[in-house]
């Protein structure tokens, strides 16, 4: 790969034409809006586009977005040790827009999805009050808003999110099948394209 394992906004800007763009968000946050010309790809769906991705890395480089750059992060790991080079964007789409740089928003999706990082305060919040008011009937239940708090301080510790990833497999965040094909089949155009 020529290029550097993270770019900047400002660096990928110039390249963005020239690279390979795979946003691995879920569907739902991939619709809230997404770098121009990024292929939806979700985190866990990545060993199942395995082989499209080898043959489009060989026919271009390759940059992982995510939200922030903690999932596209994850995703470089996992593509590395099956032998695919790639680059992440560092500060994922929100350093992105961050930066006035345009984002792709479908026109008929708009306002109708959430991203993940709102999806977990929703339900961290809803299980925190849910915990706190059935406590008043059974203390034992004070414990969940417990659990939630040491999850959260677990999930900024390292970088990671449990919830984040059982949230991702509700229906709404799953990809449809139509549109995780279409990303395949444009990952294996790629030499066509070039």
């Amino acid at each position: 790969m020529t290029t550097p394992h993270a770019l900047s906004p400002a660096q990928a800007l110039p390249r963005l034409r020239d690279l390979i763009v795979l946003d691995v968000r879920t569907p739902g946050e991939y619709a809230t809006g997404h770098l121009p010309g990024a292929l939806n790809i979700p985190l866990d769906h990545l060993s199942r586009a395995l082989p499209a991705i080898r043959h489009a890395a060989d026919h271009g480089d390759i940059l992982v977005v995510c939200a922030s750059g903690a999932r596209s992060g994850a995703a470089r790991t996992t593509l590395a040790e099956h032998g695919v080079d790639t680059a992440t964007l560092t500060g994922g789409t929100g350093a992105w827009a961050a930066a006035g740089h345009d984002l792709h928003r479908p026109e008929q999706t708009s306002g109708r999805t959430w991203t993940m990082e709102r999806q977990v305060r929703l339900t961290a919040g809803a299980l925190v009050l849910a915990g706190l008011g059935l406590g008043r009937f059974h203390p034992a239940f004070r414990l969940v808003s417990a659990g939630v708090a040491g999850g959260l301080a677990f999930s900024a510790l390292t970088d990671t999110c449990a919830m984040a990833a059982l949230l991702a497999r509700l229906p709404h965040n799953r990809p449809r099948p139509g549109d995780f094909d279409a990303a395949l089949a444009a990952l294996l155009d790629q030499q066509r394209r070039r």
